[in-house]
Formats: structure tokens, sequence, C-alpha cells
């Protein structure tokens, strides 16, 4: 499949879920936000790209290095640096519909809110103490955000904030992941979405490839039957309608999978690549194309190593 467009990031600068349906909320989170380390030479995975509400075709890019948050048009290019970091990584991340932004923090263990129009963090949260983490993606429902760790077989649910006021650290939720799943060697639960049907989460395990369908009450996960295909280094995930996208970031490919109702099955229609790609993360629609920003975890970082974000026609 041919690249529509390149558009090359600046190198560095000086409570639980109510049972039901989940759906993806609001209509920022419904179609998402982005992420990114495009500051510094050590980029973080992509998330996301918000195509509705206010900022209308902007995308967030969130320093893997120190945390900073990025925000660029994608239709002009131009952006900038909206909220200073913590000193932590910035990876998976999600707007709300109040203009919060929610923000994984990796290895630190940890989540916080940003308000990207002031450009200050209204509430971080130590989501685990344990020294084996990666709080790697999230995504919102209508009263939830939710984390995956990649290191831990459990799951974060943070209420969303209301009124502009977080939920305070009482209210987070650690929700232990069973049934099918079991932890692997390696990157563990990493990619995370909601079910066509809007009753269950979508996980994918980087390790294995298996993808899986996530009782947010109970925690209790069941494999997808895709029929014999793997997600092998499956990451970012993105649902519209039926239609998973699955980005398979050291493989350079995206997965596109036609899920039945519930998400309990699928059967895989093609994978796409592109000259273009070099390690993609998440995937993220705009408008009538598809964006994938390349990590290039292969390549050695430099103060000039610049990263770039793929668009692709939608397969």
């Amino acid at each position: 499949m041919s690249t529509h467009r390149t558009s090359t990031l600046p190198s560095s600068p000086g409570s639980p879920s109510s049972p039901g349906r989940l759906r993806r909320g609001t209509r920022w989170a419904a179609l998402t936000v982005v992420a990114l380390g495009l500051l510094v030479p050590t980029a973080a995975p992509a998330e996301a790209i918000d195509q509705r509400g206010r900022d209308r075709g902007t995308a967030y890019f969130g320093s893997r290095a120190d945390g900073d948050i990025y925000a660029a048009d994608l239709r002009t290019g131009r952006g900038g640096v909206v909220s200073q970091g913590p000193g932590t990584a910035s990876v998976g991340l999600k707007t709300d519909d109040q203009g919060l932004l929610y923000v994984a923090g990796g290895p630190a263990g940890t989540a916080r809110v940003v308000d990207v129009r002031k450009g200050r963090t209204i509430a971080s949260y130590q989501l685990t103490r344990a020294t084996a983490t990666f709080v790697n993606d999230v995504m919102l429902t209508p009263r939830t955000a939710w984390f995956t760790d990649s290191q831990q077989a459990q799951l974060y649910a943070v209420p969303l904030a209301r009124g502009g006021r977080p939920a305070p650290a009482s209210a987070v939720r650690t929700l232990p992941l069973s049934g099918d799943w079991q932890q692997a060697a390696g990157f563990n639960a990493n990619g995370i979405a909601v079910a066509p049907d809007g009753r269950s989460l979508l996980v994918v395990q980087s390790a294995t490839g298996f993808l899986f369908r996530v009782d947010p009450r109970t925690g209790v996960a069941t494999r997808v039957d895709l029929g014999g295909p793997l997600l092998t280094n499956g990451d970012g995930l993105l649902v519209e309608g039926r239609t998973l996208y699955a980005v398979q970031n050291q493989l350079n490919r995206v997965a596109v999978i036609r899920l039945d109702r519930s998400g309990s099955s699928g059967r895989l229609l093609t994978t796409v690549t592109d000259p273009d790609f070099d390690v993609p993360t998440t995937i993220a629609a705009y408008g009538k194309s598809l964006w994938l920003p390349n990590a290039r975890f292969s390549t050695p970082p430099t103060p000039t190593t610049t990263y770039t974000a793929v668009r692709i026609p939608r397969p």
C-alpha cells in the first residue's frame, strides 16, 4: 500500500465501570488522540489522533524521555510543546471531551491527567509500586480510563474527571487478569480497545500474539478466536465498527480483522505494510486516512534523530 503522506516530527530541541455497554464514551475518545516521542531522541509510541471536538485535527505526542507533551496540527505539521513533563515517560495517551489528556507513564508505573488547554497536570496516580512495570496504553470508556501494564497481569481503572475535577487516588482500581490469560516472558498486555458491542475490552498480548476479550467487571480474559493467525508484536489497537486494526510494530505491518459483534471471534482480512514504516507502534484515524507514528526502536537515538508519522489510506 502506498503512503499518501509522511510527516517528519522534530528532533530534540533545546470507580469501576458499571455493567452494560462500555461504548467508547465521548466523541473525542471514540476516535482517540495521538502520542509519540518526537521532542527527544528516544521516541515513545504514538497512540491516537483526535478527529472531533474543539481540537479537530490535533495530534498529541509524548516524550518517552521526560514526558513533555507536544501538539501538532495534522493538516499543517505545525506544533509545539503544550505541557512540560514530570521527567518520566509519556507513552499511551487519550483525551476526553473536557480537553483532558490521560497519559500512561511507562516504567514509572504511573498515570496522569493533563489539561492540554492550560498545559498543566491536574492529577497524578501511582498505579503500582512494583519494580517490574510498564504502564503502556490507555482507552477511555464513558466513566473510566483503562490502562494496560505490559509487565503485570492486571489493568488499572481510573475514573474520568467530572466537571474538570479529577478522581481521588482512592478511587483507582486494579483489575487482575484471569481466565485464559497467562503471563509470558517479555511484553504482555499492550494495546487496548473496546469490543464492537461495547461490553468488553480487547487487549493484545505482544509476546504471544494472542488477542483477549476482557470482562471489565471481573478481569476474566477469554482468548479471541482468530482462526489461527497471531498478532505477534501486537501494539496499538483501533476498532471502527467491527473492523479491528492491530499494529505489529517490529513486523512493520498492520493486521486488519473483521470481528463478530461481541469481539469473541474474527477473521484476518489482510495485512498492510508500507516502505516508510519504521517500527510503527500505534494507529489512529483522521478523515479518510490512518496515521501511524514510527518509534524507530532499532535506530540508535541521537540529538538529530528524526521521527515520522506515516499516513496511509484505509484498506
